[in-house]
């Protein structure tokens, strides 16, 4: 999926870079007297040749002129007529940088798929840019080829199907927790007299159990299958804070049904309700921690 191929780029963007850097540095001819245009299309023609995803190759001159022909698969080709590409990414950081650079995902001119462009700067023996080499690839095709776990790979499938069986699984318990919190309450009938607290506490707890629960279904179904990565404005998960806040909640019930209990019963033992209530607070500020921490790496 897009968004999933959009978040793993985003995380091997350095290992991507580094693997086209490899690749120009060992095929292109580089800082040696009369570099001619035929020398480096025909390397980059080899590239291509060894990169069945490439979608093309193509040169630029040091003024972000294209002097070559688009030069696509099984030998395709684009005719050039001189466009001007000083706009592009893929030039001007190329010639700002003096290195190897990959642009931004955006969408092919050839396939109308996102793709990634690799450029890379071609010198003069006196070290001045002469021409700028351009690769372009499919996104999905970069982050297969940099992420070993990523979605379209054999590793990557096998993940999302452990990801779906575990979802499965876990929305099966959240609905029998459900069942068996509205069957707390169902069992009385219309008598409500006889429905005694402890029973809706308990029924309370089930509840919130389940729709925690649920929620954690939610993120590992979004995030490890669907690919989707949903933060709140803070930059925090939204639905991680939801499942701990039920969490929260859920604990906060049983340790007041505890102090309820020990209060009425057994007053020695009202200090594992205490206990309990210093839990929940513990984890509260250690989800508080969590947000404020998120919040300040995204602004980092």
């Amino acid at each position: 999926m897009v968004a999933r191929d959009m978040q793993q780029f985003s995380e091997i963007r350095t290992k991507a870079r580094a693997y086209f850097c490899f690749l120009f540095s060992k095929n292109l001819p580089n800082r040696l007297p009369e570099i001619s245009i035929e020398a480096v299309t025909g390397r980059l023609r080899k590239i291509m040749g060894d990169q069945p995803d490439c979608e093309g190759v193509y040169l630029l001159d040091d003024k972000g002129t294209q002097i070559s022909p688009t030069y696509l698969p099984n030998n395709g080709k684009v005719e050039a007529g001189g466009e001007v590409r000083t706009t592009r990414a893929y030039y001007y950081r190329a010639m700002k940088e003096k290195r190897c650079t990959i642009t931004d995902p955006y969408p092919s001119l050839i396939t109308q798929e996102l793709c990634i462009t690799a450029s890379q700067p071609i010198f003069d023996e006196t070290g001045v840019v002469k021409y700028v080499a351009c690769l372009d690839m499919p996104l999905d095709s970069v982050v297969r080829l940099t992420h070993p776990t990523a979605g379209s790979s054999f590793i990557g499938r096998l993940n999302k199907f452990a990801y779906t069986i575990f979802s499965i699984a876990l929305a099966l318990v959240s609905l029998l927790l459900f069942i068996k919190g509205l069957d707390s309450f169902v069992s009385h009938g219309l008598n409500f007299r006889e429905l005694q607290i402890k029973t809706i506490f308990e029924a309370t707890i089930l509840l919130t159990l389940s729709l925690a629960i649920f929620d954690l279904v939610k993120t590992i179904f979004e995030e490890e299958v669907m690919g989707l990565h949903r933060k709140s404005s803070s930059g925090a998960n939204r639905t991680m804070i939801k499942f701990m806040g039920s969490i929260i909640i859920a604990l906060s019930i049983e340790a007041l049904m505890l102090v309820f209990k020990f209060a009425i019963t057994d007053p020695d033992k009202i200090e594992h309700a205490v206990f309990l209530i210093g839990g929940v607070g513990l984890l509260t500020v250690t989800l508080a921690i969590y947000i404020k921490l998120t919040k300040q790496s995204d602004i980092d």
